[in-house]
């Protein structure tokens, strides 16, 4: 792939078509399907009442659960009715509630994890110092996750997935387990990841969080049991 390819790879976003259904009490079944398309950057926040599939889209795009139909990001197909890139064969960065960051490690050496899943799952390269100075963690290298701040752990756990130079950022509820000063204390190095060239998809209930981090939102809606993707 040549430059111009690679430039042009970038602009395409992600494109996912997906479905999903899990046994449900009374032998029903609890049926998904995302559709969405998704520009090259952006923060797009996901919403919707608890039970619709939030947390179940993030999932799916980062193949922790298999779904059907076709999802390509970057321009790069990830799956389709033939192929199904594994999880740690995805160029995606993931940030769960908890920053479960690796506790015998200091700061330093989570993000040298990062980097490490890095060349193995073929991401782009990526100037680190920069979401070191990004996320105002450069102070906290030598630091031990377990004296570190609820903030601090949040905004270490997201230096470590974008040391993985992923293609995709998936953020599943960051803030909820911070009380409002810590969440006050994150937002605006959240509001700073808008400029990276990178789609980022951002779980949450807040609407104020939303309406103060979003470029784009998409709402998940019940439909026949299950969940569909309304752009609003």
């Amino acid at each position: 792939m040549n430059s111009t390819d690679v430039g042009a790879a970038l602009l395409q976003g992600v494109e996912a078509d997906l479905r999903l259904s899990y046994p449900a009490p009374g032998g029903e079944k609890l049926r998904f399907h995302f559709q969405l398309t998704l520009p090259s950057r952006g923060l797009t926040a996901v919403t919707g009442p608890s039970g619709v599939g939030k947390t179940t889209l993030l999932r799916c795009l980062a193949g922790l659960e298999r779904a059907h139909g076709r999802l390509s990001v970057g321009g790069c197909l990830w799956q389709d009715e033939k192929k199904f890139l594994p999880t740690h064969q995805r160029p995606l960065g993931y940030v769960f509630q908890e920053a479960s960051l690796f506790p015998h490690l200091s700061v330093r050496q989570n993000l040298d994890y990062g980097a490490k899943r890095r060349r193995g799952s073929g991401g782009r390269g990526v100037d680190l110092e920069r979401f070191i100075e990004l996320l105002g963690i450069g102070h906290l290298m030598e630091r031990q996750p377990g004296t570190l701040s609820g903030g601090e752990k949040q905004r270490v756990a997201l230096a470590r997935a974008l040391a993985a130079s992923p293609e995709i950022l998936l953020l599943d509820e960051p803030l909820a387990a911070l009380d409002q000063g810590r969440k006050e204390e994150i937002i605006p190095y959240l509001e700073s990841l808008r400029e990276l060239t990178l789609p980022i998809l951002y779980v949450s209930h807040d609407r104020d969080e939303v309406a103060r981090l979003a470029t784009a939102v998409i709402r998940l809606d019940r439909m026949d049991g299950g969940g569909t993707v309304r752009i609003l």
